[in-house]
């Protein structure tokens, strides 16, 4: 009976993960096309738990054995596409210990699914490690109301509430210089930019994302998030100075797109070589991938790194300590782009009918 089921669905099985594997090989911005990236550990556990059925039942005839071959090379790819994410890698991004005094800041990035009000366990967080910073993403006015707790310890807030799942809320014991809510590709969908001076003086430039998602009840395509990403990352290529890209890019840290956008940005990942820290979803263990990213210049170095407990949304906080150090630059390397990366970018972003740009106000 169990061999028969056995030999009944490896076939369809197998080619499915397959299919799944090669879709994303193709440039696409279809949302079916591109959300293929995104389960590619699930696709690898799968996949081998698909082959070891080989050793129950051999699978019998050429088209089945070329299936299982193909099968395998999909295997080996997903592992190829998940390994910088994983302790056995190369570290990416410098760790300290010791940094520097008044030239560090951290920050907590959480989505709070704008439905949920259990506010209690993510001001809980806020209180128990006091962030320099905390971005809260879908937050509307009783997400506002909620976490104006805060509002005695923070003193600088940019604050752009919205019903659609697509408000955002900035929260900074450090001051913020000429903070900016702008609309980059949708109307709809704001983010915020600012600069952030920390206690030596310096400046940090900040980005707080949050682009809509590749799916058929938000976008059909990948266009407007694959642009506004691009957009800031030209933006951080084209200046030399201290920057942290933040939020719930929609996308996972292995795909075309942001693997694009660091290659155009320079921004360094610190979880090459660490962990996935996959952030969504969190009320589904099997079905996780890393949605919630900080990427940073080579500027900083690493002081941590921690996915923090659920508070009743389906996205995990995360929590990122950074340390401004002149050294840094020399003992990390930035990720550069390629003729061709540049070019792809500039299409992908004047595809996408940018409503404002970067470096102008609104």
């Amino acid at each position: 009976m169990i061999t028969s089921w056995i030999e009944t669905l490896r076939p369809p099985l197998a080619a499915l993960l397959v299919v799944m594997t090669i879709l994303p090989l193709f440039r696409h911005d279809a949302w079916w096309i591109r959300a293929c990236e995104f389960p590619r550990v699930q696709i690898g556990i799968v996949g081998l738990v698909v082959l070891a059925s080989c050793g129950i039942l051999v699978p019998q005839g050429t088209l089945n054995r070329l299936g299982m071959a193909l099968l395998m090379l999909c295997v080996a790819f997903q592992a190829y596409r998940i390994f910088p994410y994983t302790p056995l890698a190369s570290k990416q991004v410098v760790a300290t210990t010791t940094p520097r005094p008044g030239a560090h800041l951290s920050l907590l990035v959480a989505n709070v699914l704008m439905d949920n009000r259990r506010a209690e366990k993510l001001l809980d967080h806020v209180h128990r490690l006091s962030p320099d910073l905390v971005f809260t993403i879908e937050t509307d006015d009783w997400w506002v109301q909620r976490l104006s707790d805060l509002d005695a310890a923070y003193h600088h807030k940019v604050e752009q509430p919205l019903a659609n799942t697509y408000g955002m809320l900035l929260h900074s014991r450090l001051e913020l210089i000429d903070p900016q809510v702008k609309y980059l590709v949708e109307t709809d969908v704001p983010s915020i930019h600012t600069q952030v001076r920390l206690a030596t003086g310096d400046r940090v430039q900040l980005h707080l994302l949050h682009p809509k998602p590749p799916n058929p009840a938000e976008s059909l395509e990948t266009t407007e998030r694959d642009g506004e990403l691009l957009m800031v990352g030209r933006e951080v290529g084209s200046h030399d100075v201290p920057t942290i890209v933040a939020g719930d890019l929609n996308d996972v840290a292995w795909s075309y797109t942001t693997r694009l956008l660091q290659k155009v940005s320079g921004l360094l990942d610190p979880r090459i070589g660490r962990g996935l820290y996959s952030t969504y979803n969190a009320k589904l263990p099997f079905l996780r991938w890393p949605l919630d990213h900080v990427f940073h210049s080579h500027h900083f170095k690493l002081v941590r790194l921690e996915r923090l407990a659920g508070f009743g949304s389906d996205h995990f906080p995360v929590l990122v300590e950074l340390s401004l150090d002149p050294l840094a630059p020399l003992v990390q390397e930035e990720p550069l782009p390629t003729a061709e990366d540049l070019e792809t970018a500039e299409e992908k972003i004047e595809k996408a009918e940018p409503l404002q740009t970067l470096n102008e106000g609104d």
